[in-house]
C-alpha cells in the first residue's frame, strides 16, 4: 500500500473512530436493507407529499365550485389567499428548520401535520375574505416543514446516486395523489351539483382535511432520520451510515446539534447560493401563479366546473410520466440533471407562449389543452432545484441554511406569482402569461451558466488531487472522512459537485 493510502487508513482507524466503510457490508446485506428503507419510507412519503400538495392547492379547485362567490371574494382578494400561504410559508420555516435540527425531524413533521390537517378542515367553515387569509396563513405555518424534512429523510437514508430517483418518487405524488383527490372531488362535485346540501368546496375542504389527519398518525410512527425511527435495529443503523458515507455530505451518526458561524457565512457567500435562489425564485412564479388560477384558466378554454376537474388528469399524469422519466434518466447516468432541467424548460416556455397568443375561440380549446400539457414538463425543475441541497451541499449548519435560503426563494416566487394574475386581465390572464414565458427564458440562461461553473470546480478539484498522486479511492475516502467532521463542500477538497 502507498504511504498516501497508509495515510488515509490510518486517519480513518485513529481520528474517528466511529466513521464506517461501506465495505464493512455485504452487497447483499446492502440490497437487503435498502428494500426494507424503500418499503417503509417511500409509500407514507408519497401519499404525505400528495396531499400536503392537495391541501395547498385545494384553493384552486375550490374556486371553480363556488367559493369566491359564497365568501364574498372581489378582485384581487382570491391571490391574496395564495400569497399569504407563501409568506407564512416563508416567515416559519426558519424557526421550523431550527426546531427540526434541535428536536426530531420525523416528530415535528407529525405534529404540524397535524395542525395543518386541522386548518384545512376548517376553511370549510369559513365565511368571507378575513376568515380564509386567518387560515390560509395558518396553513402555510404548518405546511411549511414537508419539504426541507423529505430532503433530510433522503440525505440520511441514501446514497447520492439514489437521491433523485427516491424524490422523483414522492415528487410524483404532486401530481399523482393529485389525480386521485381529483376523482374524489369530481365526486363531491358531482353530488353537489345533482342533489344540493353541502357546497361542493366545503366537501372538499372536509375530506383533505381529514386524510391529512390520519396520515399524521402514520407519520408520528414511521418517519424520520435512521436515529429516529423505531423500526431498524442497531446493526441495520450503523449499516444505513456505512451505506451513505461515501456521499462525502456526512451521516446522521453523530447528531450534531451545535450551529457553527463559518458554515453559515459560506452559505450566504457561495455562488451556487444564488445560483440556487435565482433559479428557484425565476421557477416558483409561474408555478405559483398556474397553481392558483390553474383552474381558472382551463375553464376559460370552454370546459365546465366539472370538467375542468376531470381534464386535470391527464396534465397530472403527464407531469407523473415526466417526474419518473426523469428519476430514471439520472440514475441511470451521471450528471444528466442541468440538461434535463434545461430540456424541460423548452417546451414550458412553447405551451405558455402559445395559450397567450392563440385566439379565444372555442374551437382552439383542445389546442390550447394540448399546449398546456406541454408546461407540465417544467414542473420537475422545482424538485431537481432542492435535490440540489442533499446532494451538493455538506456541513449540517449549511445544509439548514442554504435550504432555508431556498424555501425563501421559493416562497417569494409562489407568493408573487398569484398576483401577476389581475382580475381585470380575467379570463384569459394574457399578460401573466407572457411573464411566465419571460422567468423561463430567464432561467435557462441561469441554470446553464450554473453548470458551467460546477463543471469547472470540479475540474479544478481533479487537478488538484492528480498533481498530489491521489487515486480515486484515496480521494473517496478522503472526502467520506472530512464529510464525517462536518466540512462543508467548499472546505472539504475531496468534495465533487454533481450536475
Amino acid at each position: 500500500m502507498s504511504s498516501k493510502g497508509f495515510s488515509v487508513m490510518e486517519e480513518r482507524s485513529v481520528d474517528n473512530v466511529d466513521v464506517l466503510a461501506e465495505s464493512d457490508y455485504t452487497e447483499e446485506q446492502y440490497r437487503r436493507i435498502l428494500r426494507k428503507i424503500d418499503r417503509y419510507l417511500l409509500p407514507l412519503m408519497w401519499v404525505a407529499h400528495g396531499v400536503q400538495q392537495a391541501d395547498k392547492v385545494s384553493i384552486s379547485t375550490q374556486a371553480v365550485f363556488g367559493l369566491r362567490e359564497d365568501t364574498g371574494l372581489v378582485g384581487q382578494q382570491f391571490p391574496w389567499l395564495s400569497t399569504i400561504f407563501y409568506l407564512s410559508y416563508m416567515t416559519f420555516e426558519f424557526p421550523s428548520s431550527y426546531m427540526m435540527q434541535r428536536v426530531s425531524v420525523g416528530k415535528t413533521l407529525a405534529v404540524l401535520m397535524f395542525l395543518w390537517g386541522i386548518i384545512v378542515f376548517c376553511i370549510g367553515f369559513a365565511r368571507n375574505f378575513t376568515h380564509l387569509m386567518v387560515l390560509r396563513f395558518l396553513q402555510g405555518a404548518f405546511e411549511c416543514t414537508i419539504s426541507p424534512s423529505f430532503l433530510l429523510i433522503v440525505a440520511t437514508w441514501y446514497k447520492t446516486q439514489e437521491h433523485t430517483l427516491r424524490s422523483m418518487i414522492w415528487g410524483t405524488a404532486n401530481s399523482g395523489m393529485i389525480i386521485i383527490t381529483n376523482l374524489c372531488t369530481y365526486a363531491i362535485g358531482d353530488h353537489a351539483e345533482k342533489h344540493g346540501g353541502l357546497a361542493a368546496w366545503k366537501g372538499i375542504s372536509f375530506f383533505l382535511g381529514s386524510l391529512t389527519i390520519v396520515l399524521s398518525i402514520f407519520s408520528w410512527f414511521l418517519l424520520g432520520t435512521p436515529r429516529e425511527v423505531s423500526w431498524i435495529s442497531p446493526e441495520e443503523r450503523r449499516m444505513v451510515q456505512a451505506r451513505i458515507v461515501n456521499n462525502r455530505t456526512g451521516t446522521d451518526a453523530h447528531r450534531r446539534r451545535e450551529w457553527k458561524k463559518d458554515q453559515i457565512i459560506e452559505a450566504f457567500t457561495d455562488p451556487s447560493t444564488w445560483f440556487l435562489f435565482v433559479s428557484m425564485v425565476l421557477t416558483a412564479i409561474p408555478n405559483g401563479g398556474v397553481g392558483t388560477f390553474g383552474n381558472l384558466v382551463y375553464k376559460s378554454f370552454g370546459f365546465t366546473s366539472l370538467e375542468t376537474v376531470i381534464f386535470n388528469i391527464p396534465r397530472d399524469g403527464t407531469t407523473v410520466i415526466w417526474f419518473l422519466f426523469v428519476g430514471w434518466a439520472c440514475s441511470r447516468y451521471p450528471n444528466v440533471r442541468f440538461y434535463l432541467m434545461l430540456f424541460s424548460i423548452i417546451p414550458a416556455f412553447i405551451g405558455m407562449l402559445a395559450m397567450a397568443l392563440l385566439p379565444d375561440e372555442l374551437s382552439y380549446r383542445w389546442i390550447k389543452f394540448g399546449m398546456y400539457l406541454m408546461t407540465m414538463t417544467v414542473n420537475v425543475n422545482g424538485l431537481m432545484l432542492w435535490l440540489f441541497v442533499p446532494s451538493n451541499v455538506a456541513g449540517r449548519t449549511k445544509k439548514s441554511i442554504v435550504s432555508s435560503i431556498l424555501f425563501v426563494a421559493y416562497c417569494t416566487g409562489n407568493a408573487s406569482g398569484p398576483q401577476f394574475f389581475r382580475a381585470k386581465d380575467a379570463p384569459r390572464y394574457i399578460p401573466a402569461m407572457i411573464a411566465c414565458t419571460i422567468c423561463f427564458a430567464l432561467n435557462f440562461v441561469i441554470v446553464l451558466s450554473w453548470r458551467i461553473y460546477l463543471v469547472y470546480l470540479n475540474r479544478t478539484r481533479d487537478a488538484a488531487a492528480a498533481a498530489q498522486g491521489l487515486t480515486p479511492e484515496q480521494v473517496e475516502e478522503l472526502g467520506a472522512m472530512n464529510a464525517e467532521k462536518d466540512m462543508t463542500d467548499r472546505q472539504n477538497p475531496h468534495f465533487r459537485y454533481t450536475y
